[in-house]
């Protein structure tokens, strides 16, 4: 059961052991305590400087927030590439999306000059920044070396 992940549930607190594989595949968990969908998302969720909080700085899971605006071509040719991540790293990661013209609040406070950005945030702190389009592959390794530092830091407690 190396696979199975850790989510907690953001109405009861309960924590469960949900299988990454099954969510791939389209089934949406619930909490086994409370019976409520789990925060998970299979495809990026859309992101505004109203609900940034609830989706971003109080998610249980770090984020991957594209920076991005429509007009924007390398924008648009990042985006199927993070929809993957998204599917491959459900459960473990949350991917989201701020369109920076329309929630130029939220931009601000991150200092974004350029898009897209790619900002991972945990518990709504900055812990990295990707700039401009980047291979899947190395996206995937920052990502990764983050969920090795938080697993490594809840393994110690």
């Amino acid at each position: 059961m190396p696979n199975i992940q850790l989510i907690r549930c953001v109405a009861c607190g309960a924590k469960n052991r949900v299988d990454p594989q099954k969510i791939a595949q389209a089934n949406e968990p619930v909490c086994g305590r409370c019976k409520r969908p789990l925060p998970i998302s299979i495809a990026p969720v859309t992101v505004t400087d109203a609900t940034f909080a609830a989706e971003v700085e109080r998610s249980p899971v770090p984020v991957l927030l594209d920076m991005w605006a429509p007009w924007c071509g390398p924008c648009r040719m990042i985006a199927p590439v993070l929809e993957e991540l998204a599917r491959e790293l459900a459960g473990r990661v949350r991917v989201a999306k701020l369109n920076v013209d329309e929630n130029q609040s939220t931009a601000g406070r991150f200092n974004v000059r350029s898009i897209p950005t790619l900002l991972v945030l945990k518990s709504g702190k900055e812990v990295d920044r990707l700039v401009g389009v980047l291979p899947k592959a190395e996206i995937k390794q920052r990502l990764d070396r983050i969920l090795a530092q938080g697993a490594s830091a809840t393994a110690g407690t």
